[in-house]
């Protein structure tokens, strides 16, 4: 199956990025390549892209994508938290500008193989980055009753987080997703099943979510892209759920207003001084438009903040 991905708030994403040519921008999440080319066509000629990504099939199809544009970029194979290494590693000091799309490629979630959806059978994985040992089977299969619930509760925010973690732990070994699925059903009463989205919806992102360490990664990544950045750089954010965007609303507020004085003193006497300054008051949504042409497109946010 051809990677593929389609960019989710492309033109948005070009403007709040501000690119020009001569820039040297991180594409921390280079998927397929498509936010790429079009960076690169406004960077180029001087400016140069570094795509990371945790998916070697995603940056073996970035690098066709992206090959008119030979001797302008370099593709990683890393985590987006490692972008000081990785800079570090191409004698790189600062940037211009960063972007995380923080969403899954419509190939990670149709490749049967990959395991990441609940609508085909297919062995347990779930890994963004299928040389990691660690998997879905690992989470289901061997975490605690307690362990489950938190987590399917923590990144679910499934009310029957409980009865689900319960009914996976009595119903092991589980080998497949189609099996999960059917624990899943039969965990969440049938009054409840018929409202709402998929009922394994929920566990499916948890379970995605505790794999692939994509909350407890962020928060970390923010901060690291904001200390690559030149003054005046800017770094955007895509999310696709209330989790990750609650993160990226609430790092780029205590970037911007760090001051832990009381909110009477009259004087800042803590000495904290703002990194960034916020440019999305609210996180710009796609239009009617791009979600009908690209229904996955539908709860992705954009939030963007500039060095000062």
């Amino acid at each position: 199956m051809e990677f593929s991905h389609t960019p989710v708030l492309l033109n948005e994403v070009l403007e709040l990025l501000n690119c020009h040519p001569g820039q040297v921008i991180v594409d921390g999440t280079v998927g397929g390549g498509g936010h790429a080319h079009e960076i690169l066509k406004r960077i180029v000629p001087g400016g140069f892209l570094i795509g990371i990504d945790r998916d070697p099939n995603a940056l073996e199809a970035a690098q066709k994508k992206l090959r008119e544009f030979e001797g302008c970029f370099k593709l990683v194979h890393a985590n987006f938290a490692d972008v000081k290494e990785v800079l570090k590693s191409l004698g790189i000091d600062a940037v211009d500008g960063m972007l995380l799309d923080l969403g899954v490629s419509s190939y990670q979630l149709e490749e049967r193989a990959r395991g990441f959806t609940y609508m085909q059978d297919a062995p347990l994985d779930m890994r963004m980055d299928p040389t990691q040992t660690f998997s879905a089977y690992n989470v289901v299969n061997e975490y605690s009753q307690q362990e489950l619930e938190r987590v399917i509760r923590d990144y679910g925010e499934e009310r029957w987080a409980k009865r689900i973690a319960q009914f996976i732990v009595n119903s092991r070994p589980i080998e497949t997703t189609g099996q999960l699925v059917d624990v899943i059903k039969k965990a969440i009463p049938a009054a409840a099943r018929r409202e709402g989205p998929h009922p394994a919806k929920r566990t499916f992102q948890a379970i995605r979510i505790e794999v692939n360490q994509e909350l407890s990664l962020l928060s970390k990544a923010i901060e690291d892209a904001v200390d690559v950045l030149k003054p005046g750089g800017r770094l955007c954010v895509i999310s696709f759920h209330s989790l990750e965007d609650r993160i990226v609303k609430q790092m780029f507020r205590s970037l911007s207003n760090p001051c832990t004085c009381p909110p009477d003193s009259p004087v800042c006497t803590c000495g904290r001084r703002p990194r960034v300054k916020v440019l999305t008051s609210k996180p710009v949504t796609p239009t009617s438009s791009e979600v009908s042409a690209n229904p996955r497109s539908r709860s992705a946010k954009a939030r963007c903040c500039q060095k000062l």
